[in-house]
């Protein structure tokens, strides 16, 4: 109450009725926010429910400066550049960290950095098509519901442009390596790992081991779904087709060798029946070979799996969803590891994420909704700094959610941030669908080309091996070697008309100096003594200065603190 009283006094009595209110909405979390901090109704909750379970402090709020650092990377895929960084901290409004959060969301980019976040999170560095990234970035931008999306992907239609690439998620599975068989057993993994945080590898050939609710039946339903799928080579771009399921799927446990069989069937759901048709009656509509086409066929197990594994009352779809964008924004799971859902490894906060899945049920499975209730909680504003009064040897469990996490940036969002700190051109900024003013379809072919041989260096030096999730930071020798040897990314550092390094040079003073350097690369000023170093750099040799500012950059962007989001 004594820090409320001085608050009010000090802003005049301004917000006192707003403080109130909020203070009520958060008496059961005792949590006070500033004045400057805006939250929807599930983002209120959020906080109640993890200062439930805190188990002792929780770090404040982060700064201006690291919340618009950490929202710009999350939502789409960058640091804010230095107009950007300037304009927010000398808004007075109390609702600014609302407002660029829902400026982010409406903007150009969010679809990018979607497409970019979910074809990592799905596909795995399995490989790209423009279709599959078309197809992605196309969903976002109409804020397509997940639960249409997943529809899209489990039974992807030819027939439909806006979706067709979408059987990129079969084909990149599908494909045959050589002498390498399709990977069927990875797809039927992939598709209960990515869609209900269920990982049945291990009960392919019996039931899980250490899982009692992973059934060898599990495995095998969903092979059923899938295992008579094919890739079609009559298009030029991905495309899948079915052979008819006729009968059960016939497997048996290596441990006692019993014959069992199973129709289509989720885990832990109802299995469907495997019905028999006379020849030539089991299409609605029969193939067309002057058309080639396939037909539609009666009995389809990709349309039952693309109809009933994303319905609304399948709350391990939903949980899915739910715990996979709390990881993007919070650097860890509720349920964690993330495809690991079952009742022996419980969320660390079960009364949350049941809050969280029935709000994305009832809001439609509405991505762009969710993610911003999540921004908007105290949570994820949080600083990642320890809390006051922690001492050395305390433990603090990262599922506490006490303190913000580190996490990594991908290979994607540290190559865009490297262009927005050095000033180099982004050509992700550009609209694929057309030019924009001054910019001719030539210029857009030939900066897409760049970025494209860009984002190869930078996926080659820090992006995982295909089928490994990159979930936590990983540093590597050659990350390290492509930071202080790669020429093309070495030469953003050497100045250049416009860029940061001849910005730099052409500032007066070395205090200048080091607020545009760290404002532009770090988003947020240098203490004092980084002020003295840079001038302690800088004067050391005067003749080398715009060289010494090259080296200057370089060191910031290859820093830990650049490369995480914290």
């Amino acid at each position: 109450m004594k820090c409320l009283l001085v608050f009010v006094l000090r802003d005049k009595c301004r917000y006192l009725l707003a403080w109130f209110f909020l203070s009520l909405a958060l008496s059961s979390a005792q949590l006070l926010l500033p004045a400057a901090f805006s939250q929807g109704p599930i983002a209120v909750r959020i906080d109640e429910l993890i200062h439930q379970r805190a188990d002792g402090t929780l770090s404040p709020l982060a700064s201006d400066e690291a919340f618009l650092r950490r929202i710009y990377l999350d939502l789409v895929g960058r640091i804010p550049t230095l107009a950007e960084t300037r304009e927010f901290l000398t808004r007075r409004s109390p609702q600014r960290r609302a407002q660029v959060v829902d400026a982010l969301l409406a903007s150009d980019e969010y679809p990018l950095r979607m497409a970019q976040l979910f074809d990592v999170m799905l596909n795995e560095r399995r490989g790209e098509h423009v279709e599959w990234r078309g197809f992605l970035r196309q969903a976002f931008k109409e804020n397509r519901p997940w639960d249409r999306i997943t529809r899209e992907i489990l039974n992807p239609d030819v027939t439909q442009n806006i979706s067709r690439g979408a059987a990129f998620f079969y084909t990149g599975r599908l494909k045959r390596y050589g002498q390498v068989p399709a990977d069927v057993p990875g797809l039927v993994r992939d598709i209960g790992r990515m869609f209900l945080g269920v990982d049945v590898q291990c009960a392919q050939c019996h039931d899980h081991l250490f899982i009692d609710d992973y059934a060898q039946v599990d495995y095998q339903g969903l092979l059923a779904f899938v295992g008579n799928t094919y890739i079609r080579t009559d298009h030029p771009f991905p495309a899948v087709a079915e052979k008819q399921l006729t009968e059960k799927v016939q497997f048996a446990s290596v441990f006692d060798g019993e014959q069992k069989k199973t129709g289509p069937r989720l885990p832990g759901g109802v299995e469907f029946d495997v019905p028999k048709f006379e020849p030539g009656e089991e299409f609605l509509v029969p193939p067309d070979k002057k058309k080639k086409t396939l037909g539609v066929r009666k009995f389809s197990t990709l349309r039952i799996l693309a109809a009933e594994l994303p319905r609304s009352d399948n709350r391990g779809f939903a949980r899915n969803i739910v715990n996979r964008l709390w990881w993007v924004m919070m650097g860890r799971g509720l349920v964690d590891p993330l495809d690991l859902h079952h009742p022996d490894n419980p969320p660390s906060h079960p009364e949350l994420l049941e809050t969280l899945t029935d709000a994305m049920i009832a809001h439609q499975f509405d991505i762009k909704w969710f993610l911003r209730e999540l921004a908007l909680s105290g949570t994820y504003q949080r600083s990642s700094q320890l809390p006051g009064g922690f001492s050395d040897g305390q433990i603090l469990l990262p599922q506490s959610y006490r303190v913000a996490l580190e996490r990594p940036l991908s290979a994607e969002q540290l190559l865009q941030s490297t262009l927005t700190a050095t000033g180099v051109e982004q050509s992700w900024s550009i609209d694929p669908t057309g030019a924009k003013a001054g910019q001719d379809q030539s210029t857009i072919a030939a900066k897409e080309e760049q970025q494209q041989e860009w984002i190869k260096l930078f996926q080659a030096a820090f992006a995982n091996p295909p089928k490994e999730p990159e979930i936590e930071i990983a540093p590597s020798v050659r990350a390290a070697l492509f930071l202080m040897n790669d020429t093309t990314f070495l030469g953003w550092f050497e100045s250049r008309p416009g860029n940061l390094v001849h910005r730099l040079a052409a500032l007066d003073g070395d205090r200048l100096v080091a607020e545009e350097l760290y404002l532009t690369v770090l988003t947020r000023r240098p203490s004092t003594d980084e002020i003295l170093e840079v001038h302690t750099y800088l004067a050391a040799d005067p003749a080398e200065r715009t060289k010494r500012l090259g080296y200057l950059a370089w060191a910031l962007v290859t820093s830990t603190e650049f490369c995480v989001n914290h």
